[in-house]
């Protein structure tokens, strides 16, 4: 009874959230080819290094992997609302730190040479007092702080992207060292996983 009380309560406070989020809309092809065309060329701004084709590879990926998501996920309200709904156990998946490891997966698999993947976690600044994660690609070699945020949960499946520094949302720090401070650490070769760290040691 206790947790029937706890998910209607949950779907409430979701209905008087509801307004803060607008739901997501379809895309028009033809902008999606711009935007693709846009972070492809972000991308190899990045270093002279970036091979245009991965640029070109990880754009089309960035765009488009999340729209396949958001059917995953069956997304149809704004991301407060739904994150409501995926912790009442009403939809499978779509908090932020689900669209950051499924984009991380899915960019892992062209083994790119050029690029290299980041996760981050913003610290809570926002009205909600939430952590965010996303995932972040810069060039191969250069730190998280040097490549383009890539966030496709705050617009509920739409990619929002920019350079690190220049988010206003969020400031976003590298995932390790957030967990780290938490006592958690990554094993080498194993994104998806924590580790404890005994007696606070890292």
């Amino acid at each position: 009874m206790r947790n029937v009380l706890h998910r209607a309560a949950l779907l409430c406070a979701a209905l008087l959230l509801a307004g803060c989020a607008a739901a997501p809309v379809e895309r028009d092809p033809a902008v999606s080819q711009s935007e693709i065309r846009a972070l492809a060329s972000a991308f190899e701004g990045l270093s002279p290094a970036v091979d245009p084709e991965e640029a070109a590879r990880a754009a089309r990926i960035a765009i488009t992997y999340p729209l396949e998501l958001r059917a995953l996920y069956e997304v149809e309200d704004g991301p407060v609302l739904h994150n409501t709904k995926v912790n009442a156990g009403l939809k499978p998946r779509g908090l932020c730190w689900h669209w950051a490891q499924d984009m991380e997966r899915r960019m892992r698999q062209e083994d790119f040479e050029t690029l290299a993947l980041h996760r981050a976690v913003a610290p809570p600044r926002n009205l909600f007092r939430l952590e965010h994660s996303t995932l972040v690609i810069s060039a191969n070699g250069e730190t998280m702080q040097e490549g383009l945020v890539l966030d496709p949960w705050r617009k509920g499946g739409v990619l929002y992207w920019a350079p690190v520094p220049e988010d206003p949302s969020y400031d976003w720090l590298p995932r390790a060292v957030v967990l780290a401070s938490k006592g958690y650490r990554i094993p080498d070769g194993a994104s998806d996983t924590l580790v404890r760290v005994a007696d606070g040691a890292l």
